[in-house]
């Protein structure tokens, strides 16, 4: 019988960021164990994880309900992947609510009057309804914003190598505590996030073309490099039979301006790479966001014929500084002499 036995329904939840007045909170609808990834995993177990992050059983159009600190609550319908999305403007202080780091806890839950959860529940597949998570409300004291891709600019991956094997090979093979962080990239995130005072806490949000299904991976390697904690935002990957409205920008583009939208009157640090299009990415947001953007750093990639294309880029820019970097140690120097950091 426990071959035909059902995994639970659970909700995941990703760390994202809201405003004052405006929740923008993620998550999904599973069928599924919770996922646990540790240190030093064997091979075996690696796989074992890596199988069950991508064979997932999303919910359909589950009903979930968000509730906040002081009681009230929010609820919304998941798509036909799972996905769900609180996007709410409230007249709700948000800020009075959040922890000394400006994160809002919160609960999620599937709605207990919907009759797939009473069948759910018969069948013994909803040992919790409760889920927490958390979103980012930058505090006041804030001096700036820093959105940075994952890919190449914080994470080792291979993105520029051929038909992109390396990243296969890194994603399916290796446990998050093998991955390796670019040099010197966790310390001076850590400066950015303490800022000119040492104490700023400049909100990090963390880019990538990586699928959701990838989150707590990359979650699990941002904590263990001792990279600042801040909103994860991936992507849904779609099938060809897939009816999702396809949105208007592509993700990375799509989510820069949603956050600059966010924070109408925060200044940004974007850092990426030279191996894809974060050139292009931000070329085009500085330019529709020119006051907002205080400079571009990007790292230099193994690639002649993409850094001679970026390197031109760079060249004609002149809204603000974009900086190829080789090294984190060049970006740290250029953010000192601008006294963004000590």
């Amino acid at each position: 019988m426990a071959i035909f036995k059902r995994d639970p329904w659970i909700l995941d939840i990703y760390r994202t960021y809201s405003g004052a007045n405006h929740l923008y909170i993620r998550g999904r609808a599973l069928e599924d164990q919770p996922l646990k990834h540790y240190e030093q995993q064997t091979l075996y177990q690696t796989l074992r994880n890596t199988w069950r992050t991508f064979a997932t059983d999303e919910i359909r159009n589950a009903q979930v309900k968000l509730t906040l600190p002081n009681g009230k609550f929010f609820e919304v319908k998941a798509d036909h992947e799972g996905y769900f999305l609180f996007n709410i403007k409230t007249d709700i202080d948000l800020d009075a609510l959040t922890d000394k780091e400006g994160y809002l806890s919160f609960t999620v839950s599937f709605d207990e009057d919907n009759s797939a959860f009473a069948k759910a529940k018969r069948q013994k597949r909803l040992k919790i309804n409760k889920f927490s998570g958390e979103s980012l409300i930058p505090l006041e004291t804030a001096a700036y914003g820093v959105i940075s891709d994952i890919d190449d600019t914080i994470m080792h991956t291979g993105v520029t190598s051929f038909l992109k094997m390396r990243v296969a090979f890194n994603t399916f093979f290796k446990n998050y505590d093998r991955r390796l962080p670019l040099k010197g990239a966790a310390s001076f995130y850590q400066l950015l996030h303490r800022g000119s005072s040492s104490n700023d806490q400049n909100p990090m949000f963390y880019l990538s073309n990586s699928p959701w299904n990838l989150y707590k991976y990359l979650e699990k390697f941002l904590d263990f490099h001792g990279f600042p904690k801040g909103p994860i935002l991936l992507r849904d990957f779609p099938t060809p039979w897939d009816r999702t409205p396809k949105l208007k920008r592509p993700h990375k583009e799509h989510e820069l301006i949603n956050i600059l939208k966010h924070y109408p009157h925060m200044k940004f640090i974007l850092i990426g790479d030279s191996g894809e299009h974060d050139a292009d990415y931000y070329k085009d947001v500085a330019q529709q966001f020119p006051d907002r953007i205080m400079a571009i750093y990007l790292r230099s990639v193994d690639h002649k014929k993409k850094m001679l294309r970026v390197k031109s880029i760079a060249d004609g820019f002149t809204i603000c500084p974009m900086l190829l970097v080789k090294e984190s140690k060049e970006a740290v120097t250029h953010a000192r002499e601008n006294g963004w950091i000590v």
